[in-house]
């Protein structure tokens, strides 16, 4: 089968499986085993955590890049374009490569073997994270850099064994699927952890299941703040160190510092030098959209953010602290998914937003309705303002704020996607 473009092939792939989640390895690794999709030689580095993944992949990438290594990385889920979600050498690559891979995955899917006498059916994830694979071989980039989907010891990423595992952050999210406590979600992250392969771990307190399947596995594990760690001294500068080596006043990044801390692990593992690579400047210098992107419009500060559970909307109302100004207001867009700890999420935010303005995205079958997100902020006892789409909402904040105030828009992927497409900001 061939479809003539790449909407073409993402509109199929929404309807061809009967689940949007079908976690579990076998089938997607049974397609890869007959693509034959790991180059040998590239170095493998996988990213799982509750938040802080796409931070740390960007610096991971950046990093390399500036090493001299071809990389190839795969993010999800993307903001405006598909393509987003397929990197190399800092480039997304385009729709016909795209469309290729998919063709290839699709013929191999149509093989019958006597493990599988049916043709293989898999989900939009587990077509994008093969075809990012095939890409990769084809362009033989030396190192892959992959973001977990979802949790990591069953996720499609995971047919691929990392020369190095990290774990940004393990926290209550997704928990339908990986469990309601820290120490379930902490066993399925750590399945991304290979034999005697190192382990970077940047959550402050990782749960026990962490620490021990990496010792069952003689992985060794490096702990944030016990093998490395950074210290924030100002405004502009931070410390990093990795057991004995120090890199003080350093330009702070943009980027959760956790992220970054982990990042430079990474390169440190690998045995590059940091000074040479000026990675400092290197890091300082990134920033990833949607992860408080801030833009100045109409004489207002617009910031984006896609925090969508608890623990990213109280690093957020830490960054919007860090950033206050005594005299501004607080506009905030909200939408979303209806699946998110919604109650707690807007919790966190209550005392940081003046005015709350809710946005629809009932094009989106997940996203949470009006109705429910007013009942959310009714048991917190707050009352929007205004509803209506992301663009709506953001020509009414517009005529009620002034020069000066902030518009807050985050709550999901998918909100922030729509408030760049208002403001017509391309994703870069």
């Amino acid at each position: 089968m061939r479809l003539d473009s790449l909407s073409a092939w993402l509109e199929w792939l929404e309807q061809n499986h009967p689940q949007e989640i079908d976690l579990g390895l076998e089938r997607v690794a049974c397609v890869a085993a007959r693509m034959t999709l790991r180059n040998p030689n590239a170095k493998v580095i996988t990213v799982a955590g509750t938040n802080g993944k796409g931070s740390c992949v960007t610096a991971t990438a950046a990093l390399l890049s500036s090493a001299g290594y071809s990389v190839g990385v795969y993010t999800s889920p993307h903001l405006i374009h598909y393509n987003e979600r397929i990197v190399v050498d800092g480039k997304p690559v385009a729709d016909d490569e795209i469309c290729s891979a998919f063709a290839a995955i699709y013929l191999a899917c149509q093989q019958i073997s006597p493990e599988y006498p049916q043709p293989i059916s898999l989900t939009y994830f587990e077509y994008g994270t093969l075809a990012a694979l095939e890409i990769f071989r084809r362009r033989n980039v030396a190192v892959l850099v992959l973001e977990v989907g979802l949790g990591g010891r069953l996720d499609a990423v995971n047919i691929i064994d990392a020369d190095v595992a990290v774990i940004t952050s393990i926290a209550l999210d997704h928990i339908d699927w990986l469990g309601d406590n820290r120490d379930s979600i902490g066993y399925e992250k750590a399945g991304i952890m290979r034999a005697g392969k190192p382990v970077i771990c940047a959550d402050f307190a990782p749960p026990k299941t962490v620490l021990d399947h990496a010792m069952a596995l003689a992985a060794p594990l490096y702990l944030i703040s016990r093998d490395f760690g950074f210290m924030q001294v100002n405004a502009e500068h931070w410390n990093w160190w990795s057991g004995a080596r120090e890199f003080l006043d350093q330009p702070l990044p943009q980027l959760p510092l956790p992220s970054v801390a982990a990042a430079l692990q990474v390169v440190h593992l690998l045995g590059l030098s940091l000074p040479a690579l000026n990675a400092f400047d290197c890091v300082a210098a990134l920033r990833v959209p949607g992860r408080f992107q801030t833009i100045q419009w109409n004489d207002r500060q617009v910031i984006l953010d896609v925090a969508h559970n608890p623990a990213a909307t109280a690093y957020l109302v830490e960054r919007l602290v860090q950033n206050a100004s005594p005299s501004s207001s607080v506009y905030g867009i909200v939408a979303m998914m209806s699946d998110k700890d919604r109650a707690q999420s807007l919790a966190n935010l209550k005392g940081r937003i003046n005015h709350w303005y809710l946005a629809n995205l009932e094009f989106i079958p997940r996203a949470a309705t009006l109705e429910q997100l007013r009942q959310n902020l009714a048991d917190l006892n707050v009352e929007p303002e205004f509803s209506g789409s992301v663009a709506e909402c953001l020509q009414a904040a517009l005529g009620s704020s002034n020069p000066g105030d902030r518009i807050l828009i985050c709550g999901s992927f998918y909100t922030v996607a729509a408030g760049l497409q208002a403001l017509a900001i391309p994703v870069t």
